[in-house]
């Protein structure tokens, strides 16, 4: 279960007793308040709260670019003008606060995102649960042969239900062991902050972790992209469309100039205009390497 008996009662009540307030409110988002989205088999994510919307965003603007702007354009191209040309400091003036369960090397890649204060559920004071992420089989597969941080073919028969065997027995095995450490009858247990070195790197933990909605969006470029590993994409995509509520003209402007578009270097801005002009352009003249040639066709329909 993502969430335990104790954490559904809190959220009933917190949904329960809503508060009158004179701060701006974006509807969408108050719909997601206090509401877990499951992710993986036990893992969740929640806003616990949030500051901001998408006028936030155009009040910020205006008072550096001055009043003036309200008649070249409306808020929403206002933002889009400000996605398009890297204006970060706007989109800072709105924050959010997620409490997240997730496993423990999910959170590892997740932390390397460092622009946020995050605070996680501590395994040296409390005992960790017994719940492990074990993937689905259609997410289970070999290691690439062409890429080191990738996945290749599926793996399928009987395998797949080998790995998957190991996977569960050993979690189990790693677990038990941690309780038998914790509490060795008629001894005092193994300390909880040692006793945890045991665990795998399947186990979940949870933390609270609020950002900014400029690096917010930074680390949605990055984790929702089709590239990521799996395991942490799908906590991207839940935020998506958290993100989408929340701030509507911002987060369209975000998929406009981020997660569907492309980058290209000066040589490829080059290679483009000289194709424009007729000239047929190859990986031997276009001064990239092989490895930026394969990516820019695959980005135009080139063929390599």
């Amino acid at each position: 279960m993502p969430l335990s008996a104790e954490e559904q009662s809190a959220i009933a009540e917190a949904r329960a007793t809503p508060r009158e307030t004179l701060r701006a409110v974006a509807p969408g988002m108050e719909r997601h308040l206090h509401s877990a989205i499951p992710v993986l088999d036990h893992g969740f994510v929640r806003v616990v709260d949030y500051m901001g919307d998408d006028a936030a965003i155009v009040q910020a603007a205006r008072v550096s670019y001055g009043a003036g702007t309200r008649r070249a354009r409306d808020d929403s191209g206002l933002i889009r003008y400000l996605m398009r040309h890297w204006h970060s400091t706007p989109f800072e003036m709105c924050e959010i606060k997620l409490h997240v369960k997730l496993p423990v090397f999910v959170a590892r890649q997740w932390i390397r995102h460092r622009t946020a204060n995050v605070n996680e559920y501590s395994a040296r004071y409390s005992i960790l649960d017994r719940e492990f992420y074990i993937p689905a089989p259609e997410h289970l597969a070999a290691q690439s042969t062409v890429n080191n941080q990738g996945r290749g073919a599926l793996l399928e028969g009987e395998e797949a239900e080998r790995v998957l065997r190991v996977l569960r027995e050993d979690s189990m095995r790693a677990y038990d062991d941690y309780e038998a450490m914790l509490s060795t009858e008629g001894q005092q247990g193994l300390a909880r902050e040692l006793a945890r070195m045991n665990l795998p790197m399947n186990v979940y933990t949870q933390w609270y972790w609020k950002t900014d909605l400029h690096n917010l969006f930074h680390f949605l470029r990055l984790r929702a992209d089709p590239h990521a590993q799996h395991e942490i994409r799908v906590y991207a995509l839940a935020l998506c469309e958290i993100i989408r509520d929340w701030v509507p003209a911002a987060y369209s402007a975000f998929e406009e100039y981020r997660l569907g578009s492309a980058q290209v270097s000066a040589s490829g801005v080059a290679c483009l205009r000289r194709m424009l002009a007729g000239e047929v352009v190859t990986q031997a003249d276009s001064g990239m390497s092989p490895g930026e040639w394969r990516e820019f066709a695959a980005v135009w329909g080139l063929e390599g």
